[in-house]
């Protein structure tokens, strides 16, 4: 009997001293520490061993002993020994079995995402963010004081831009090559909710290919080969005459001889041109690349720019060559303005277009396929902001918000890097809430608590890595917008899918977040008091 309770004892003490809680966890997301940690359980185990051989020695040993001293007694007496032998094995192997889920549990994996969640939670609760008089006070100090000349910026901008895309159709062969359209604006310095400088003006330039080719849009859900990571992206097709011609009877019947199509006739017919599917399309395929539609509309608004150069007093040159039409005009004055123009192809007969590069698209969005191009339901979203300001209060502050919030998240990704976080995910978040609050809620008396909804709103979505496309699969969307059915029904597209598979951007996506919230007091604060006089663009014509 004291031999079997000094086994025990024995276990229980290697226990013990092999307990995993002894060591240290303080700075466990450091990778030096965690070698440290498992070289010392390393140790341990091989101590753990070197003791339990000792212990089958010795219990061996006494084991001799006893069967001398028991020659001759009962098997009664036998039975505490067995028993206190299974109780120590049992013991020993639920410690090891404790001390290996730790390891693999804990050490394996210090920054798992429920660590960081209840950080960043407990950071949340920490943050103080600016009171409603605050608010107001920069709104009115700092952001009215940036946007009082958009108005004039838009002005001018839409006026070069119908000269540059009239001078591009003059200097393109018509016959040959592609047909341009009116530009429309989008986005926010037409939604009126710009904020952070330079003002960019973003016009899309639908574009058609010349007779006898016409498009064909194929959107993800309509293909069955396309990649789950391309929900929302479409391909362009440009097709010949003689695939899938529609539109007239004469290219469907056979007309006799003495019949005549008013609309196509014999001398109207033009030939091929195999160069522009070479121009255009990806190689070896007849569907639209992305990169060498880009490099099309660059030559062609370099020509357009040379032939009406002489009739202004300022430069134009590409901001840079990443994107088809980021221009940058400069005056004599040594200041400037922006836009951006984007060949775009309409969907159907709708005002979805398929749009080549998306500004602004943050580090998720990347395009691995030239020839998938990204929808753009911008129009409709402009539309629906107009719809839903005709039941809104007088001055209401929903576009408000979502400039203190663009104008939060720009500053913070100058000073911390871009993350995967854009201002078309803010917007989404205010468009969704426009739908989900009563009209009298955007008060602008409740500036304040409509800025903390979206913010809770954008909290939730990130942790729960879920925000869904506005337009796609949503079908409390109003009539008035006239989006096509096709699109109300679709299943929802979650813009945040990504976040799943890319976690060093996820996680730098939520640090950037919350190090917004923590710095909104201080930039807000700063730029109240410190807006210059002369806090304006000049955007007029020299």
């Amino acid at each position: 009997m004291p031999a079997g309770f000094f086994r025990v004892c024995l276990v229980v003490v290697a226990a013990i001293v092999n307990h995993p809680l002894l060591f240290p966890r303080e700075n466990t997301t450091l990778q030096e520490s965690d070698k440290e940690i498992i070289q010392k359980l390393k140790k341990h185990e091989e101590n753990l061993r070197i003791e339990q051989l000792r212990l089958e020695q010795e219990i061996a040993r006494r084991d001799a002993e006893a069967n001398m001293n028991l020659e001759g007694k009962g098997k009664e007496d036998k039975l505490p020994w067995d028993f206190w032998s299974t109780i120590s094995m049992v013991i020993f192997l639920l410690i090891e079995i404790w001390r290996q889920d730790f390891q693999d549990g804990h050490l394996q994996e210090p920054n798992n995402e429920e660590d960081d969640m209840s950080l960043w939670g407990n950071i949340f609760q920490a943050v103080s963010l600016p009171n409603k008089t605050a608010l107001s006070t920069f709104y009115e100090r700092f952001i009215r004081s940036t946007t009082n000349d958009a108005a004039r910026t838009r002005e001018f901008v839409e006026g070069f831009a119908d000269d540059l895309l009239e001078a591009l159709r003059s200097v393109c062969n018509r016959d040959t090559d592609m047909e341009v359209d009116d530009s429309v604006g989008v986005g926010s310095m037409y939604e009126n909710w710009r904020v952070n400088k330079p003002l960019v003006c973003d016009l899309l330039v639908p574009f058609a290919p010349p007779e006898p080719y016409h498009f064909r849009s194929e959107i993800w859900d309509s293909v069955k080969s396309s990649p789950e990571d391309k929900q929302g992206y479409g391909k362009v097709k440009v097709c010949r005459p003689d695939e899938e011609a529609k539109g007239c009877i004469c290219d469907k019947t056979k007309l006799g001889e003495d019949m005549l199509c008013l609309l196509h006739s014999k001398s109207s017919e033009t030939k091929l041109n195999s160069d522009m599917e070479v121009l255009l399309c990806s190689k070896n395929t007849q569907y639209l690349d992305t990169d060498q539609v880009m490099k099309w509309f660059q030559i062609a608004i370099t020509k357009a720019w040379n032939k009406i150069s002489h009739k202004y007093e300022f430069d134009v040159t590409f901001s840079h060559l990443d994107a088809p039409g980021a221009l940058k005009i400069r005056f004599r004055s040594g200041k400037f303005i922006t836009l951006n123009l984007t060949p775009v192809v309409q969907y159907d007969d709708s005002d979805v277009y398929f749009i080549s590069h998306f500004p602004n698209s943050g580090l998720l969005n990347d395009f691995s396929s030239s020839t998938y191009w990204l929808l753009s339901f911008t129009v409709y979203e402009r539309r629906f902001l107009k719809e839903m300001a005709k039941k809104l209060p007088e001055n209401s502050c929903h576009l408000s918000c979502l400039q203190i919030l663009a104008f939060l998240h720009g500053k913070q990704s100058t000073l911390t890097g871009q993350s995967g976080l854009t201002n078309y995910h803010l917007k989404t978040v205010l468009l969704h809430l426009l739908l989900a609050r009563p009209a009298p809620n955007w008060s602008f008396e409740k500036l304040d608590a409509r800025l903390r909804e979206m913010l809770k709103y954008l909290e939730k979505s990130l942790h729960e890595k879920k925000l869904y496309h506005f337009m796609i699969g949503n079908r409390s969307i109003p009539e008035s917008v006239r989006l096509p059915e096709s699109f109300l029904v679709a299943e929802p597209l979650n813009l945040f899918r990504q976040f799943v598979l890319h976690r060093s951007i996820y996680k730098k996506t939520m640090d950037n977040f919350y190090e917004m919230l923590k710095n909104a007091s201080v930039l807000i604060n700063e730029y109240t008091l410190h807006v210059p006089a002369d806090h304006t663009d000049v955007t007029t014509k020299p």
